[in-house]
């Protein structure tokens, strides 16, 4: 196949691309297209009852219905989701990062970073081929680009989670020594996780918040802490949770424990910076061994090999 077929029949499909995806919406945008169907109504009114995930985005028993573009890209999301399953570890990673939306939401999201990139691809493809430098490797750009989408919104995740435990980490030591203050006032400890959720703004008074109000809703306490310990994974706090509910079962005084942990977690901390620093001057080693090193030696041989060459030595 020749370089003019093979840009002839590149510009085909960037411009029939381009046609459909003006014809769709187009039709989208006509009233008949757009009405709502029945099902589509009352699914609302209904969802606790037949579908209470809310899984199913648009129905396709009508088959003079046409999706909007949003709808149909959610279900292909579900589908997306529902082939490579439910992961326990992106499960952990989203609740660890604070988001709210589930493992089949953060599915979709691949799928629209996937599909992204295979549109970035497929755009670099048509621009190569259209200059005429078309090779069997540029044939794989999309395929490429696509997978580093997926991956890439894995990625982020995954940043996004560490960056929040680490907040949370910070914030253990005086959200435990003031849960402490409150209880040496008088407090139960349920009203002074809920003066914490109240009065405080970062990451831990949140989840404390929402230990309280499931502490409301039915659950114990001690199930609410423990449910938190899992999800978060901080190794400080799981043995803080792990010490209040065994002071709660034995009865043992609760503020001793929580001055107790608070030491500790900034113990901890402590040892973390240091850890950290001590990474970072190994890290710093690095431009002054492989850079500033060599052309110090540099500057301070050459001018003496130089004058050997010349005899001036």
């Amino acid at each position: 196949m020749s370089a003019g077929s093979v840009s002839a029949a590149a510009l085909g499909v960037l411009l029939g691309s381009g046609f459909g995806a003006g014809a769709w919406l187009l039709i989208a945008l006509l009233p008949r297209w757009r009405a709502l169907p029945l099902e589509r109504r009352i699914a609302p009114y209904v969802r606790d009852v037949t579908d209470p995930r809310g899984t199913t985005p648009w129905l396709a028993s009508d088959a003079w219905a046409v999706p909007t573009i949003g709808a149909a890209f959610t279900a292909a999301g579900v589908r997306f989701a529902s082939v490579l399953g439910s992961s326990a570890t992106i499960s952990r990673r989203l609740a660890q990062a604070g988001r709210a939306d589930g493992v089949e939401e953060f599915r979709v999201r691949q799928l629209a970073w996937g599909i992204g990139g295979l549109l970035a691809g497929a755009v670099v493809l048509i621009a190569v081929t259209l200059a005429g430098r078309f090779t069997p490797v540029a044939a794989m750009v999309p395929v490429i680009a696509a997978i580093a989408g997926v991956l890439l919104c894995d990625v982020l995740l995954q940043r996004a989670a560490q960056a929040r435990r680490a907040r949370l980490q910070d914030e253990l030591p005086p959200v435990l020594e003031f849960l402490g203050l409150c209880l040496s006032a008088g407090e139960s400890l349920l009203d002074a996780l809920r003066r914490v959720g109240t009065i405080g703004s970062g990451e831990l008074s949140r989840e404390l918040s929402g230990v309280v109000l499931e502490a409301g809703t039915g659950s114990s306490l001690a199930e609410a802490l423990g449910a938190l310990s899992k999800r978060l994974e901080l190794p400080a706090f799981s043995r803080a949770v792990d010490q209040l509910v065994a002071a709660i079962e034995r009865g043992a005084p609760l503020v001793q424990v929580l001055q107790a942990q608070a030491q500790d977690a900034r113990e901890a901390a402590r040892h973390d910076l240091i850890e950290k620093a001590g990474r970072s001057e190994i890290l710093m080693l690095i431009p002054l061994v492989f850079l500033i090193l060599p052309l110090s030696v540099i500057y301070a041989v050459y001018p003496g090999v130089f004058m050997l060459r010349l005899g001036l030595g």
